[in-house]
């Protein structure tokens, strides 16, 4: 009978595809888990590793039983999660994935929250990029990802929590005044700042400036917000900033928002689990925790001076 031993050892060894770092990831020898792979192969009657010097690369099979193997794994995760908090809302841990443009501006609220709210929970949070948070979803390492909607993806269920709107962040010299309102079209795309390939807010901002992606002639990109804040408050340029980051980012006098015409750009923010997960009932409290804990987004009040910007509690 296969193991779930077994479909560890082989998960690590398609992710890893070197038997050392493979057994590094599950604190065990490199000759136990080569014993157990050689034990699976005996069993399933297959070839599933194609070892070479310095790599363990999966057979065509191989991947097929991995992948396999991946479901398997995760719905035994889940089946100990049913198990584990049956009857229990939001105790023990939650491993909840959340994008770089959410993190700093949403967790300082919601942390606290959820502490006073659920003494009992223990949140192990992992940042990062959309795609990798999806695929980590999939494969069981997270019980629950904090994003911008939508997900396509059948497997995965989805709730919003609220939407988040686009401003425009100048530097405060700029000629047009803090009430003005701005189209598409009147942003520069010559000193349009994003972050760099791989963030769903650089796509995000391209979709609403239409071909900018083919049209700039300038490289520069960003690993967070605010590097790219920095560089409009030094004049290098423009940025669209979503509402939820102003508090934080938005802080510096040399820069000055605008907001859009309507419609006007933004985002919706919601939460993703996989389908097969028995915690839905968790998911749903902390989303009721978020909502609450970031108030109401959208009212955004925009100061003459246009050097900074606070919520209209």
């Amino acid at each position: 009978m296969v193991t779930l031993r077994q479909l560890r050892y082989l998960d690590a060894l398609a992710q890893h595809q070197h038997f050392g770092r493979a057994a590094e990831a599950c604190a065990v020898t490199q000759p136990a888990l080569s014993m157990q792979i050689r034990d699976l192969e005996k069993l399933l009657d297959v070839e599933l590793i194609e070892r070479r010097p310095g790599k363990a690369a999966l057979t065509e099979i191989g991947v097929e039983v991995a992948r396999r193997g991946e479901w398997v794994l995760t719905a035994a995760r889940d089946l100990v999660d049913f198990a584990r908090h049956r009857g229990r809302i939001l105790a023990g841990r939650l491993k909840l994935g959340i994008i770089p443009s959410l993190a700093p501006y949403l967790l300082p609220k919601v942390l606290p929250a959820l502490q006073t709210r659920y003494p009992d929970l223990i949140v192990e949070l992992r940042e990062t990029q959309t795609r990798i948070l999806m695929e980590e979803l999939a494969g069981g390492e997270l019980d629950a990802v904090m994003l911008a909607l939508p997900v396509s993806d059948a497997e995965i269920e989805t709730i919003r929590l609220f939407e988040d709107p686009f401003l425009l962040a100048v530097p405060a010299d700029d000629p047009l005044p803090a009430t003005a309102r701005v189209g598409a079209r009147q942003i520069d795309q010559q000193r349009l700042i994003l972050l760099e390939e791989g963030h769903c807010l650089r796509d995000q901002a391209l979709a609403y400036c239409g071909a900018a992606r083919r049209e700039m002639p300038l490289s520069l990109g960003a690993t967070s917000l605010a590097t790219v804040m920095q560089m409009v408050a030094n004049g290098y340029g423009v940025t669209l900033v979503p509402e939820v980051a102003v508090d934080v980012e938005v802080r510096d006098e040399r820069v000055k928002l605008l907001r859009f015409t309507a419609p006007e750009p933004g985002r919706t923010i919601g939460l993703a689990w996989r389908r097969t997960s028995p915690r839905k009932v968790d998911f749903v409290a902390l989303g009721q925790i978020v909502v609450a804990a970031i108030g109401a987004p959208g009212q955004t009040k925009i100061r003459k001076s246009g050097a900074s910007a606070t919520p209209t509690d």
